[in-house]
């Protein structure tokens, strides 16, 4: 277990980060306003001294199971390994890596807000309104799944009980527009991620600051730090755990995988093509060349994009298929293929799924030509 205490921050209300025994750990130097979404000491606080955000991984290609006959006693376990006081202190869990924290920090006049954050959602990540996989009864609670977006957001100021919450609102707006932005796609649907499915935030606000601020929202100055430092954070967490970012992003079949496409299905149908004389290594290392291809990831997305206007009743499935098949063609004129099925469909979930069909035959037809990039 790792013992070494490492301070890794100091914020400007002098409290500072530390992390140690796979926890990032911050004892208050004064009094704090706290609003936590953890089972421990939950809710809004005045009377919390220290918080946490703790790695509950016991290691690589292990699940996180409880220790305690309880997530509420686990972290309260925790909390005591740490050396805090279980009555004090609030904090939350994650299976990602305390390694991999980020650190943002933005100021305004005498302002400062600072967004501490580790995640992942490589394989937890899902968009609100998801299929459910668990329902809570007795007090009973799911395993940890991988990921997990943790938030810490230490504002230097004094907030009201309502401006406190209206940051948590704020806090989590910022996490889905990183996610918006990243494309990262829902493992449980066809969505697009706004957040993981167990997501927790922790928002600090400065009772002792002269500066007594009632409102988080966008319009606010307050709001736009939160906007900018959340955002921020969350795309380079993202990054430290899992290579997410743009430029990993920029790639066909991940852009299609949220739909079920991957580099397997496309050898699948690959195969029962006339022209398949390549073996499957072969196969595999020529799509991934193409897989990045600029002009492949831009067609891509706009037939992505198409998609998703259509499940949300943006488009009609008739205008999908028509600038679909567009989009094919210009695919088979780039490439040389000769002959690309037709998109057809009435019915959004029809649409959609020959849609994928008529995708992944076209691709497996390029490979088939075998053009180089």
């Amino acid at each position: 277990m790792e013992r070494k205490i490492l301070k890794i921050f100091t914020l400007s209300t002098g409290d500072e980060v530390h992390r140690y025994q796979k926890s990032i750990v911050i004892p208050f130097q004064g009094e704090r306003k706290v609003i936590s979404t953890s089972v421990l000491n939950g809710g809004y606080q005045e009377s919390i001294k220290a918080i946490f955000n703790h790695d509950a991984n016991p290691g690589a290609g292990m699940a996180c199971v409880l220790r305690t006959d309880s997530y509420y006693n686990d972290m309260r376990l925790v909390s005591q390994e740490l050396g805090l006081d279980p009555e004090s202190t609030t904090g939350i869990s994650t299976a990602a890596s305390m390694e991999n924290v980020s650190i943002k920090t933005a100021t305004f006049e005498d302002l400062t807000v600072t967004a501490i954050v580790t995640g992942g959602v490589e394989v937890n990540g899902g968009r609100v309104g998801d299929p459910a996989f668990y329902h809570e009864q007795k007090g009973k609670v799911e395993k940890i799944p991988e990921g997990t977006i943790n938030i810490i957001l230490y504002i230097d100021a004094d907030l009201s009980e309502g401006t406190m919450a209206r940051a948590v609102v704020t806090c989590t707006e910022a996490k889905t527009a990183a996610l918006q932005e990243l494309m990262a796609g829902s493992n449980y649907s066809r969505g697009l991620a706004t957040g993981s499915g167990t997501d927790g935030t922790i928002v600090v606000a400065n009772s002792q600051s002269q500066l007594l601020l009632t409102n988080a929202g966008k319009h606010s100055k307050l709001g736009e730090l939160i906007g900018v430092t959340v955002k921020s954070a969350v795309k380079e967490a993202l990054f430290l755990q899992s290579g997410l970012c743009p430029k990993e992003q920029h790639n066909c079949i991940r852009r299609l995988k949220r739909f079920g496409v991957s580099q397997d299905l496309i050898w699948e149908k690959y195969k029962t093509l006339q022209g398949n004389n390549l073996s499957k290594p072969e196969f595999i290392h020529r799509l991934e060349e193409l897989e990045t291809d600029g002009q492949l990831v831009t067609l891509t997305s706009l037939y992505v994009h198409l998609m998703d206007q259509l499940d949300w009743g943006l488009l009609m499935p008739l205008e999908v298929v028509s600038e679909g098949q567009k989009i094919i063609e210009r695919i088979k004129d780039r490439f040389n293929v000769l002959i690309v099925s037709k998109v057809t469909g009435d019915f959004v979930d029809n649409t959609v799924e020959c849609m994928i069909d008529v995708f992944v035959d076209t691709i497996a037809r390029v490979m088939e030509v075998g053009q180089d990039v």
